[in-house]
């Protein structure tokens, strides 16, 4: 953006609830981990670009159970038992969440959307 000149861009990261908190779940620390550093890449290059004096927006979604192809490494038998048992999100639902924050106004910065469906626990 900035070899272009691009000086009010937006960049948003598709981050989890999993990069907010650790949960006592299935052992996937390693996946919790990389959501926590998508936490902490956002709210750094949000400062950054604060002090370069950019416009760029930077917003990070935060979703909760999504009815995605990523449960596939996990089995059927466990893909089954997650989405049969859990209230989810489709990914409509994060994607209408990313259509809403690229429609704000110029002067409006939405840091953060969390969404989750509802009765979702954790």
């Amino acid at each position: 953006m900035k070899e272009r000149g691009v000086n009010n861009g937006h960049i948003i990261h598709i981050n989890s609830v999993l990069g907010h908190s650790l949960p006592n779940t299935l052992p996937v620390s390693i996946y919790h981990a990389s959501k926590y550093a998508v936490t902490v890449l956002t709210e750094g290059l949000r400062r950054e670009l604060v002090q370069l004096g950019s416009k760029t927006k930077i917003t990070s979604v935060s979703p909760g159970l999504v009815e995605t192809e990523i449960a596939d490494a996990l089995g059927p038998e466990i893909k089954e038992r997650i989405f049969a048992h859990n209230p989810c999100l489709q990914a409509k639902d994060i994607a209408d969440a990313v259509i809403y924050t690229l429609g704000t106004p110029p002067h409006v910065q939405v840091h953060e959307i969390t969404i989750k469906p509802v009765g979702e626990l954790s």
